[in-house]
């Protein structure tokens, strides 16, 4: 039988902290351990923690990423799996024990379920559900049947703890800790694994100003990893460099597909209105299949997922600026030596600290 520890690193954290722990404390398979890292808090986040009945952990200096927050409470964990839970994520109640069984392949090193958004109120929440739910329901899906997970959620992320020990800890080299460790491990032959079955609901940006800064992060992050691995990827995990070489290409053409129905009404006879109506259903045709399945799989009414899609066309402008930025700066300007890259780690989600660096815990 699997034994389990929590990590939850926090920063600032006493808004969201408890709905977190109360949703461990609901656990069908209870943790034997929830280790909560106040990260150098300016707020109450340690004293709501221990009115919880968990374990606070409290460095001396604030460490300025989750990695290295998670880092500081590992050797307190000595059961055989580590789940990383962010402090603004909420789990179902079944998450524990559907996540468990993957860990029954010896070859399982790390595994995570499918994310939602926990709150739609606002156009940038409404627009990250939409991603969620296609990505966790098209995606996901097809990496996971090709045994190739892009990356393994750090929000809700199951550990082997010997593998994890092993590799020196979660990884600090990059700014998204969840994928380098997830491509690393892929490479060194162990199995990544979602688990669709089990579902975490995670607090994203609200606002513009912290969806910019946590895009700003993952894009980053991501196009540091590519840096990094791509080339044992290529060696060692082939088909994962190709769903990375196909993010990097839907990357690189996204600004081609968004100016089509523009391009066709400049060059042909077409009226502008048909060009559009055009796009529109072609747009319709590739997202509407998994989100209704999603819809479905999650038991969401239909119309709110559909009420919803329209705003998935802000976000996905945001992360294009950004993608197209961490392009440009990570894998051209920093292997020429003309930018150190982003290696600040600010959250994505508003911080009750006036400024300076801080551990992230949305997404």
């Amino acid at each position: 039988m699997h034994t389990v520890t929590v990590i939850v690193p926090a920063h600032n954290e006493e808004e969201g902290l408890p709905a977190t722990l109360e949703s461990l404390a609901r656990q069908t398979v209870l943790p034997e351990r929830v280790l909560v890292v106040d990260d150098a808090s300016t707020d109450r986040t340690g004293e709501v923690a221990a009115s919880h009945g968990v374990t606070v952990l409290r460095p001396p200096h604030n460490l300025g990423s989750k990695a290295k927050a998670q880092n500081f409470a590992l050797p307190h964990c000595t059961t055989d799996l580590v789940l990383a839970v962010d402090a603004d994520t909420v789990l179902a109640p079944d998450y524990i024990e559907t996540v468990l069984p993957a860990f029954d392949d010896p070859g399982v090193t790390v595994a995570a379920g499918a994310v939602r958004t926990r709150h739609t109120r606002t156009i940038w929440e409404r627009g990250r559900s939409t991603e969620y739910l296609f990505g966790f329901h098209w995606h996901r899906p097809i990496q996971a049947l090709a045994n190739s997970p892009m990356v393994c959620s750090g929000c809700c992320s199951a550990f082997r703890r010997d593998d994890l020990v092993a590799f020196g800890g979660f990884p600090e080299r990059t700014i998204v800790e969840d994928m380098d460790y997830t491509w690393s491990q892929q490479i060194a032959g162990r199995q990544a694994r979602y688990v669709s079955g089990a579902e975490a609901l995670a607090a994203d940006p609200e606002d513009l100003r912290y969806l910019r800064k946590q895009v700003w992060r993952w894009m980053a992050g991501f196009c540091q990893n590519v840096r990094l691995h791509f080339g044992q990827l290529v060696v060692h995990k082939p088909l994962l460099a190709v769903w990375v070489l196909l993010a990097v290409l839907e990357i690189l053409t996204a600004p081609l597909w968004w100016a089509t129905p523009f391009l066709v009404a400049a060059t042909t006879d077409q009226p502008p209105a048909a060009a559009v109506a055009w796009w529109a259903g072609a747009e319709l045709l590739l997202t509407l299949p998994p989100l209704i399945y999603a819809a479905h799989r999650r038991k969401l009414p239909l119309s709110g997922v559909l009420l919803n899609l329209p705003c998935v066309y802000a976000t996905k402008a945001v992360n294009l600026v950004y993608a197209w930025k961490a392009l440009v700066v990570e894998l051209m300007l920093v292997p020429l030596h003309l930018a150190r890259g982003l290696t600040v780690y600010e959250k994505g989600r508003a911080d009750t600290r006036p400024s300076g660096p801080a551990v992230a815990t949305a997404g």
